[in-house]
Protein backbone atom coordinates (compact mmCIF):
# COMPACT_ATOMS: atom_id res chain seq x y z
CA UNK A 1 0.00 0.00 0.00
CA UNK A 2 1.44 3.40 -1.00
CA UNK A 3 1.94 6.25 1.43
CA UNK A 4 -0.93 8.25 -0.11
CA UNK A 5 -3.17 5.18 -0.03
CA UNK A 6 -2.39 4.53 3.65
CA UNK A 7 -3.37 8.08 4.56
CA UNK A 8 -6.54 7.88 2.45
CA UNK A 9 -7.48 4.52 3.95
CA UNK A 10 -6.96 5.95 7.42
CA UNK A 11 -9.43 8.74 6.62
CA UNK A 12 -12.01 6.27 5.31
CA UNK A 13 -11.64 3.88 8.25
CA UNK A 14 -11.69 6.73 10.76
CA UNK A 15 -14.95 8.10 9.35
CA UNK A 16 -16.54 4.66 9.29
CA UNK A 17 -15.67 3.94 12.91
CA UNK A 18 -16.56 7.42 14.14
CA UNK A 19 -20.13 6.93 12.89
CA UNK A 20 -20.43 3.32 14.05
CA UNK A 21 -22.63 3.75 17.10
CA UNK A 22 -22.30 0.15 18.27
CA UNK A 23 -18.50 0.36 18.17
CA UNK A 24 -18.54 3.60 20.12
CA UNK A 25 -20.93 2.10 22.67
CA UNK A 26 -18.59 -0.83 23.33
CA UNK A 27 -15.50 1.34 23.60
CA UNK A 28 -17.13 3.90 25.88
CA UNK A 29 -18.43 1.11 28.11
CA UNK A 30 -15.06 -0.67 28.35
CA UNK A 31 -12.94 2.47 28.72
CA UNK A 32 -15.49 3.82 31.20
CA UNK A 33 -14.77 0.86 33.50
CA UNK A 34 -11.05 1.57 33.29
CA UNK A 35 -11.60 5.27 33.96
CA UNK A 36 -13.51 4.48 37.14
CA UNK A 37 -10.87 2.01 38.31
CA UNK A 38 -7.98 4.38 37.55
CA UNK A 39 -9.68 7.24 39.40
CA UNK A 40 -10.08 5.02 42.46
CA UNK A 41 -6.52 3.74 42.15
CA UNK A 42 -5.03 7.21 42.01
CA UNK A 43 -6.53 8.00 45.38
CA UNK A 44 -4.26 5.39 46.93
CA UNK A 45 -1.23 7.48 45.98
CA UNK A 46 -0.03 9.93 48.59
CA UNK A 47 2.13 11.87 46.12
CA UNK A 48 1.35 10.72 42.60
CA UNK A 49 2.90 13.76 40.94
CA UNK A 50 6.17 13.10 42.76
CA UNK A 51 6.08 9.48 41.56
CA UNK A 52 5.62 10.74 37.97
CA UNK A 53 8.57 13.10 38.41
CA UNK A 54 10.79 10.28 39.66
CA UNK A 55 9.69 7.93 36.91
CA UNK A 56 10.36 10.53 34.22
CA UNK A 57 13.75 11.38 35.74
CA UNK A 58 14.93 7.77 35.97
CA UNK A 59 13.85 6.91 32.44
CA UNK A 60 15.43 10.08 31.06
CA UNK A 61 18.65 9.35 32.93
CA UNK A 62 18.85 5.87 31.43
CA UNK A 63 18.21 7.11 27.89
CA UNK A 64 21.12 9.53 28.16
CA UNK A 65 23.46 6.57 28.79
CA UNK A 66 21.45 3.76 27.21
CA UNK A 67 24.50 2.04 25.71
CA UNK A 68 26.15 1.73 29.11
CA UNK A 69 23.03 0.39 30.81
CA UNK A 70 22.43 -2.19 28.06
CA UNK A 71 25.99 -3.47 28.33
CA UNK A 72 25.61 -3.66 32.10
CA UNK A 73 22.43 -5.70 31.64
CA UNK A 74 24.14 -8.04 29.16
CA UNK A 75 27.12 -8.66 31.44
CA UNK A 76 24.97 -9.47 34.48
CA UNK A 77 22.48 -11.61 32.53
CA UNK A 78 25.10 -13.70 30.73
CA UNK A 79 26.97 -14.23 34.00
CA UNK A 80 24.03 -16.39 35.13
CA UNK A 81 24.00 -18.47 31.96
CA UNK A 82 21.60 -16.37 29.88
CA UNK A 83 22.24 -15.31 26.31
CA UNK A 84 21.70 -11.89 24.74
CA UNK A 85 21.11 -11.28 21.02
CA UNK A 86 21.17 -7.76 19.58
CA UNK A 87 18.72 -7.25 16.71
CA UNK A 88 18.88 -4.11 14.58
CA UNK A 89 15.49 -4.69 13.00
CA UNK A 90 12.58 -7.11 12.71
CA UNK A 91 14.32 -9.20 10.04
CA UNK A 92 17.34 -9.86 12.28
CA UNK A 93 15.14 -10.69 15.27
CA UNK A 94 13.06 -13.16 13.25
CA UNK A 95 16.13 -14.77 11.73
CA UNK A 96 17.61 -15.37 15.20
CA UNK A 97 14.33 -16.76 16.51
CA UNK A 98 14.23 -19.02 13.46
CA UNK A 99 17.67 -20.42 14.33
CA UNK A 100 16.65 -21.02 17.94
CA UNK A 101 13.38 -22.79 17.06
CA UNK A 102 15.05 -24.88 14.36
CA UNK A 103 17.75 -26.04 16.77
CA UNK A 104 15.06 -27.48 19.05
CA UNK A 105 13.01 -28.94 16.20
CA UNK A 106 10.11 -26.78 17.37
CA UNK A 107 6.53 -27.68 16.50
CA UNK A 108 4.69 -25.43 18.98
CA UNK A 109 5.43 -22.07 20.56
CA UNK A 110 3.40 -20.67 23.46
CA UNK A 111 3.45 -16.91 23.53
CA UNK A 112 2.59 -14.48 26.30
CA UNK A 113 1.20 -11.04 25.54
CA UNK A 114 3.96 -8.98 23.93
CA UNK A 115 3.78 -5.84 21.81
CA UNK A 116 7.35 -6.29 20.54
CA UNK A 117 6.46 -9.65 19.00
CA UNK A 118 3.44 -8.00 17.38
CA UNK A 119 5.81 -5.33 16.10
CA UNK A 120 8.01 -7.88 14.29
CA UNK A 121 5.01 -10.01 13.20
CA UNK A 122 6.33 -13.12 14.92
CA UNK A 123 3.19 -15.24 14.53
CA UNK A 124 3.16 -14.72 10.78
CA UNK A 125 6.83 -15.65 10.53
CA UNK A 126 6.46 -18.81 12.63
CA UNK A 127 3.55 -19.91 10.45
CA UNK A 128 5.82 -19.76 7.40
CA UNK A 129 8.20 -22.09 9.27
CA UNK A 130 5.45 -24.61 9.94
CA UNK A 131 5.36 -23.78 13.65
CA UNK A 132 2.13 -23.35 15.59
CA UNK A 133 2.24 -20.14 17.61
CA UNK A 134 -0.40 -19.96 20.34
CA UNK A 135 -1.32 -16.72 22.09
CA UNK A 136 -1.94 -17.55 25.75
CA UNK A 137 -3.22 -14.17 26.96
CA UNK A 138 -7.02 -14.39 26.78
CA UNK A 139 -7.45 -11.13 24.87
CA UNK A 140 -4.63 -11.96 22.46
CA UNK A 141 -6.02 -15.48 22.00
CA UNK A 142 -9.43 -14.08 21.08
CA UNK A 143 -8.12 -11.64 18.47
CA UNK A 144 -5.77 -14.33 17.11
CA UNK A 145 -8.75 -16.65 16.59
CA UNK A 146 -10.56 -13.83 14.82
CA UNK A 147 -7.59 -13.00 12.58
CA UNK A 148 -7.17 -9.48 13.99
CA UNK A 149 -4.34 -7.41 15.38
CA UNK A 150 -4.60 -6.25 19.03
CA UNK A 151 -6.95 -3.29 19.42
CA UNK A 152 -5.31 -1.75 22.48
CA UNK A 153 -1.83 -1.84 24.03
CA UNK A 154 -3.12 -3.29 27.31
CA UNK A 155 -6.51 -4.75 26.38
CA UNK A 156 -6.23 -6.46 22.98
CA UNK A 157 -9.94 -7.31 22.70
CA UNK A 158 -11.36 -4.05 24.09
CA UNK A 159 -13.52 -3.61 20.99
CA UNK A 160 -15.40 -6.88 21.56
CA UNK A 161 -18.40 -7.50 23.78
CA UNK A 162 -19.15 -10.73 25.62
CA UNK A 163 -21.57 -11.67 22.83
CA UNK A 164 -18.88 -11.02 20.20
CA UNK A 165 -16.43 -13.30 22.03
CA UNK A 166 -19.04 -16.03 22.29
CA UNK A 167 -19.67 -15.80 18.54
CA UNK A 168 -15.92 -16.08 17.86
CA UNK A 169 -15.64 -19.19 20.05
CA UNK A 170 -18.68 -20.78 18.41
CA UNK A 171 -17.34 -20.03 14.92
CA UNK A 172 -13.70 -21.02 15.40
CA UNK A 173 -13.80 -23.56 18.23
CA UNK A 174 -17.24 -25.09 17.75
CA UNK A 175 -18.23 -24.46 21.35
CA UNK A 176 -21.76 -24.29 22.66
CA UNK A 177 -23.22 -20.78 22.69
CA UNK A 178 -23.28 -19.13 26.13
CA UNK A 179 -23.62 -15.70 27.72
CA UNK A 180 -21.68 -16.80 30.81
CA UNK A 181 -18.32 -15.01 30.85
CA UNK A 182 -16.89 -17.56 33.29
CA UNK A 183 -17.64 -20.39 30.89
CA UNK A 184 -15.91 -18.54 28.08
CA UNK A 185 -12.80 -18.07 30.21
CA UNK A 186 -12.80 -21.73 31.28
CA UNK A 187 -13.14 -22.84 27.66
CA UNK A 188 -10.00 -20.91 26.69
CA UNK A 189 -8.14 -22.14 29.78
CA UNK A 190 -8.99 -25.76 29.02
CA UNK A 191 -7.87 -25.49 25.40
CA UNK A 192 -4.60 -23.76 26.29
CA UNK A 193 -3.58 -25.94 29.24
CA UNK A 194 -2.02 -28.75 27.20
CA UNK A 195 -0.22 -26.30 24.94
CA UNK A 196 2.11 -25.21 27.75
CA UNK A 197 3.45 -28.70 28.39
CA UNK A 198 3.65 -29.60 24.69
CA UNK A 199 5.49 -26.50 23.50
CA UNK A 200 9.22 -26.64 22.94
CA UNK A 201 9.61 -22.85 23.13
CA UNK A 202 7.97 -20.12 25.20
CA UNK A 203 8.06 -16.47 24.15
CA UNK A 204 7.43 -13.41 26.28
CA UNK A 205 8.11 -9.72 26.06
CA UNK A 206 9.51 -7.73 28.94
CA UNK A 207 8.07 -4.74 30.77
CA UNK A 208 11.43 -3.76 32.23
CA UNK A 209 15.08 -4.71 31.71
CA UNK A 210 16.96 -4.41 34.99
CA UNK A 211 20.50 -3.28 34.27
CA UNK A 212 22.36 -3.87 37.53
CA UNK A 213 21.01 -7.34 38.31
CA UNK A 214 20.65 -8.46 34.68
CA UNK A 215 16.99 -9.50 34.71
CA UNK A 216 13.74 -9.21 32.79
CA UNK A 217 10.60 -8.13 34.67
CA UNK A 218 7.23 -9.24 33.32
CA UNK A 219 3.91 -8.01 34.70
CA UNK A 220 0.54 -9.66 33.92
CA UNK A 221 -2.89 -10.48 35.32
CA UNK A 222 -3.50 -14.05 34.16
CA UNK A 223 -0.35 -16.07 34.89
CA UNK A 224 0.05 -17.18 31.27
CA UNK A 225 3.46 -15.52 30.96
CA UNK A 226 4.76 -17.53 33.92
CA UNK A 227 3.53 -20.75 32.33
CA UNK A 228 4.96 -19.79 28.93
CA UNK A 229 8.34 -19.03 30.47
CA UNK A 230 8.49 -22.02 32.81
CA UNK A 231 7.27 -25.18 31.06
CA UNK A 232 9.11 -25.00 27.68
CA UNK A 233 12.83 -25.79 27.70
CA UNK A 234 13.67 -22.55 25.91
CA UNK A 235 12.42 -19.11 27.00
CA UNK A 236 12.85 -16.28 24.50
CA UNK A 237 12.15 -12.72 25.71
CA UNK A 238 11.87 -10.12 22.95
CA UNK A 239 12.36 -6.69 24.54
CA UNK A 240 12.81 -3.17 23.17
CA UNK A 241 16.14 -1.59 24.05
CA UNK A 242 14.39 1.35 25.72
CA UNK A 243 12.86 -0.79 28.49
CA UNK A 244 15.88 -0.47 30.80
CA UNK A 245 15.67 0.71 34.40
CA UNK A 246 18.76 1.02 36.62
CA UNK A 247 18.20 -1.57 39.35
CA UNK A 248 15.80 -4.03 40.95
CA UNK A 249 14.63 -1.66 43.70
CA UNK A 250 13.29 0.74 41.03
CA UNK A 251 10.45 -1.71 40.43
CA UNK A 252 8.74 -0.41 43.59
CA UNK A 253 8.24 2.81 41.65
CA UNK A 254 7.54 1.50 38.14
CA UNK A 255 5.28 -1.47 38.86
CA UNK A 256 2.61 0.63 40.64
CA UNK A 257 2.95 3.45 38.07
CA UNK A 258 2.35 0.97 35.26
CA UNK A 259 -0.58 -0.86 36.82
CA UNK A 260 -2.39 2.11 38.36
CA UNK A 261 -2.14 4.25 35.22
CA UNK A 262 -3.27 1.39 32.99
CA UNK A 263 -5.90 -0.51 34.95
CA UNK A 264 -6.27 1.20 38.33
CA UNK A 265 -4.67 -1.70 40.23
CA UNK A 266 -2.14 -1.10 42.99
CA UNK A 267 -0.03 -3.76 41.29
CA UNK A 268 -0.94 -6.36 38.71
CA UNK A 269 -1.70 -9.90 39.88
CA UNK A 270 1.50 -11.57 38.67
CA UNK A 271 4.87 -9.81 38.74
CA UNK A 272 7.84 -11.97 37.86
CA UNK A 273 11.55 -11.25 37.51
CA UNK A 274 13.56 -13.64 35.33
CA UNK A 275 17.29 -13.72 36.04
CA UNK A 276 18.14 -16.35 33.44
CA UNK A 277 17.77 -20.09 32.84
CA UNK A 278 17.25 -22.64 35.61
CA UNK A 279 20.20 -22.63 37.99
CA UNK A 280 21.76 -25.67 39.71
CA UNK A 281 19.53 -26.74 42.59
CA UNK A 282 16.41 -25.02 41.18
CA UNK A 283 13.46 -27.29 40.50
CA UNK A 284 11.78 -25.44 37.64
CA UNK A 285 12.43 -23.00 34.84
CA UNK A 286 13.78 -23.31 31.29
CA UNK A 287 17.04 -24.98 30.35
CA UNK A 288 17.90 -21.99 28.20
CA UNK A 289 16.87 -18.32 28.25
CA UNK A 290 17.60 -15.87 25.45
CA UNK A 291 16.87 -12.14 25.50
CA UNK A 292 16.58 -10.45 22.11
CA UNK A 293 17.28 -6.73 22.45
CA UNK A 294 15.25 -5.09 19.69
CA UNK A 295 16.17 -1.77 18.12
CA UNK A 296 13.87 -1.65 15.07
CA UNK A 297 13.93 2.14 14.74
CA UNK A 298 14.29 3.04 18.39
CA UNK A 299 17.73 4.55 17.82
CA UNK A 300 16.09 6.86 15.27
CA UNK A 301 14.28 8.48 18.19
CA UNK A 302 17.28 8.22 20.49
CA UNK A 303 19.31 10.28 18.01
CA UNK A 304 16.79 13.15 18.22
CA UNK A 305 17.09 14.86 21.62
CA UNK A 306 13.86 16.82 21.14
CA UNK A 307 11.86 13.60 20.56
CA UNK A 308 13.83 11.18 22.76
CA UNK A 309 11.31 11.45 25.60
CA UNK A 310 8.95 9.16 23.66
CA UNK A 311 11.26 6.26 24.57
CA UNK A 312 10.33 6.68 28.25
CA UNK A 313 7.01 4.96 27.51
CA UNK A 314 6.19 2.03 29.81
CA UNK A 315 3.19 0.91 27.69
CA UNK A 316 0.50 1.51 30.30
CA UNK A 317 -2.12 2.54 27.73
CA UNK A 318 -3.34 5.52 29.76
CA UNK A 319 -2.96 7.93 26.84
CA UNK A 320 -5.22 5.77 24.66
CA UNK A 321 -7.95 5.69 27.29
CA UNK A 322 -8.21 9.49 27.53
CA UNK A 323 -7.69 10.33 23.85
CA UNK A 324 -10.90 11.61 22.20
CA UNK A 325 -9.60 10.60 18.77
CA UNK A 326 -8.77 7.03 19.80
CA UNK A 327 -12.14 6.62 21.52
CA UNK A 328 -13.93 7.62 18.33
CA UNK A 329 -11.91 5.94 15.57
CA UNK A 330 -10.67 2.82 17.41
CA UNK A 331 -7.35 1.04 17.60
CA UNK A 332 -7.49 -0.87 14.31
CA UNK A 333 -7.86 2.31 12.26
CA UNK A 334 -4.23 3.24 12.92
CA UNK A 335 -3.01 0.09 11.10
CA UNK A 336 0.10 0.02 13.29
CA UNK A 337 1.30 -2.05 16.23
CA UNK A 338 1.05 0.94 18.57
CA UNK A 339 -2.12 3.00 18.34
CA UNK A 340 -3.42 6.11 20.08
CA UNK A 341 -1.25 9.11 21.01
CA UNK A 342 1.93 7.15 21.76
CA UNK A 343 1.51 5.19 18.54
CA UNK A 344 1.08 8.39 16.55
CA UNK A 345 4.31 9.69 18.09
CA UNK A 346 6.57 6.65 17.71
CA UNK A 347 5.21 4.80 14.64
CA UNK A 348 6.57 7.36 12.14
CA UNK A 349 10.05 6.77 13.59
CA UNK A 350 9.81 3.00 14.03
CA UNK A 351 8.14 2.25 10.70
CA UNK A 352 8.95 5.24 8.52
CA UNK A 353 7.90 8.88 8.52
CA UNK A 354 6.59 8.95 4.92
CA UNK A 355 4.33 5.97 5.59
CA UNK A 356 2.92 7.07 8.94
CA UNK A 357 3.25 10.86 9.07
CA UNK A 358 -0.53 11.22 8.78
CA UNK A 359 -0.94 9.71 12.27
CA UNK A 360 0.69 12.77 13.84
CA UNK A 361 -2.17 14.85 12.44
CA UNK A 362 -4.80 12.54 13.98
CA UNK A 363 -4.95 14.56 17.17
CA UNK A 364 -6.93 17.41 18.65
CA UNK A 365 -3.79 18.49 20.58
CA UNK A 366 -5.96 18.75 23.69
CA UNK A 367 -3.07 17.52 25.84
CA UNK A 368 -5.09 14.93 27.77
CA UNK A 369 -2.50 12.28 26.88
CA UNK A 370 0.33 14.35 28.32
CA UNK A 371 -1.63 15.02 31.52
CA UNK A 372 -2.01 11.31 32.35
CA UNK A 373 1.35 9.92 31.21
CA UNK A 374 3.02 8.36 34.28
CA UNK A 375 6.51 9.22 32.98
CA UNK A 376 5.58 12.71 31.77
CA UNK A 377 6.08 12.26 28.03
CA UNK A 378 4.98 15.57 26.38
CA UNK A 379 2.97 13.68 23.79
CA UNK A 380 1.06 16.56 22.23
CA UNK A 381 4.30 18.53 21.78
CA UNK A 382 5.96 15.53 20.14
CA UNK A 383 3.06 15.26 17.71
CA UNK A 384 3.72 18.85 16.67
CA UNK A 385 7.43 18.10 16.25
CA UNK A 386 6.57 15.13 14.03
CA UNK A 387 4.42 17.40 11.88
CA UNK A 388 7.23 19.91 11.67
CA UNK A 389 9.71 17.22 10.67
CA UNK A 390 7.43 15.86 7.94
CA UNK A 391 7.19 19.33 6.40
CA UNK A 392 10.91 20.03 6.73
CA UNK A 393 11.74 16.74 5.02
CA UNK A 394 9.41 17.52 2.13
CA UNK A 395 6.61 15.06 2.84
CA UNK A 396 3.78 17.64 2.87
CA UNK A 397 1.25 17.10 0.03
CA UNK A 398 1.73 19.26 -3.07
CA UNK A 399 -1.76 20.75 -2.70
CA UNK A 400 -0.98 21.78 0.86
CA UNK A 401 2.30 23.42 -0.16
CA UNK A 402 0.55 25.37 -2.93
CA UNK A 403 -2.28 26.45 -0.62
CA UNK A 404 0.09 27.66 2.10
CA UNK A 405 2.30 29.37 -0.47
CA UNK A 406 -0.67 31.18 -1.98
CA UNK A 407 -1.97 32.22 1.44
CA UNK A 408 1.46 33.52 2.45
CA UNK A 409 1.81 35.52 -0.76
CA UNK A 410 -1.68 36.98 -0.42
CA UNK A 411 -1.01 38.04 3.18
CA UNK A 412 2.15 39.81 2.04
CA UNK A 413 0.39 41.46 -0.91
CA UNK A 414 -2.97 42.51 0.42
CA UNK A 415 -3.53 44.93 -2.45
CA UNK A 416 -3.80 41.92 -4.80
CA UNK A 417 -6.27 40.19 -2.49
CA UNK A 418 -8.43 43.31 -2.38
CA UNK A 419 -8.65 43.37 -6.17
CA UNK A 420 -10.39 39.98 -6.30
CA UNK A 421 -14.21 39.89 -6.36
CA UNK A 422 -15.94 38.59 -3.23
CA UNK A 423 -17.54 35.67 -5.09
CA UNK A 424 -14.14 34.50 -6.32
CA UNK A 425 -12.79 34.68 -2.78
CA UNK A 426 -15.77 32.67 -1.52
CA UNK A 427 -15.27 30.06 -4.21
CA UNK A 428 -11.53 29.79 -3.52
CA UNK A 429 -12.02 29.49 0.23
CA UNK A 430 -14.77 26.90 -0.17
CA UNK A 431 -12.56 24.94 -2.53
CA UNK A 432 -9.65 25.01 -0.08
CA UNK A 433 -11.77 23.99 2.90
CA UNK A 434 -13.37 21.25 0.83
CA UNK A 435 -9.94 19.78 0.12
CA UNK A 436 -9.17 19.42 3.83
CA UNK A 437 -12.64 18.10 4.67
CA UNK A 438 -13.74 21.09 6.73
CA UNK A 439 -16.96 21.73 4.83
CA UNK A 440 -17.95 18.06 4.50
CA UNK A 441 -20.20 18.29 7.55
CA UNK A 442 -20.21 22.05 8.10
CA UNK A 443 -21.70 24.98 6.29
CA UNK A 444 -19.35 26.77 3.91
CA UNK A 445 -17.85 30.01 5.16
CA UNK A 446 -18.64 33.25 3.35
CA UNK A 447 -16.48 36.34 3.21
CA UNK A 448 -18.21 39.60 4.07
CA UNK A 449 -18.88 42.00 1.21
CA UNK A 450 -16.68 44.88 2.39
CA UNK A 451 -13.12 43.88 3.23
CA UNK A 452 -11.72 44.31 6.73
CA UNK A 453 -9.59 47.21 5.45
CA UNK A 454 -12.67 48.94 4.05
CA UNK A 455 -14.59 48.42 7.26
CA UNK A 456 -11.66 49.77 9.28
CA UNK A 457 -11.38 52.85 7.10
CA UNK A 458 -15.11 53.51 7.39
CA UNK A 459 -14.94 53.19 11.17
CA UNK A 460 -11.89 55.42 11.44
CA UNK A 461 -13.60 58.05 9.30
CA UNK A 462 -16.39 58.61 11.84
Amino acid sequence: MTTATKASQFQLDAEKKAFDREHRRKIRFNIGKYDAAVSAGMKLYDQHELARDRGAYLKATVLEKLDEYLLQFEAAFTARGGRVIWARDAAEALAEIGKLTKARNTKTVVKAKSMTTEEIHLNKYLATQGIESVETDLGEYIVQLNGERPYHIVTPAMHLSKADINDIFVKHLGTESTDDAQKLVLTARHLLRNKYTAAEVGVTGGNFLIAKEGAVAVTENEGNARLSATFPKLHIAVVGIEKVIPQLTDLDLFWPLLSTSGTGQQVTVYNTVYFGPRQPGEVDGPEEMVVILLDNGRTNLLAQPDKRAALRCIRCGACLNVCPVYKNIGGHTYETTYSGPIGSVISPHLSGLPEHKHLSYASSLCGACTSVCPVRIPLHNLLLLNRQQSVQEGYAPTEEKLAIGLWKWSMQHRWALDLLPVKLKDWSLGRLLGQVGWSKRRESLHIAGPSFRELWKARAGH
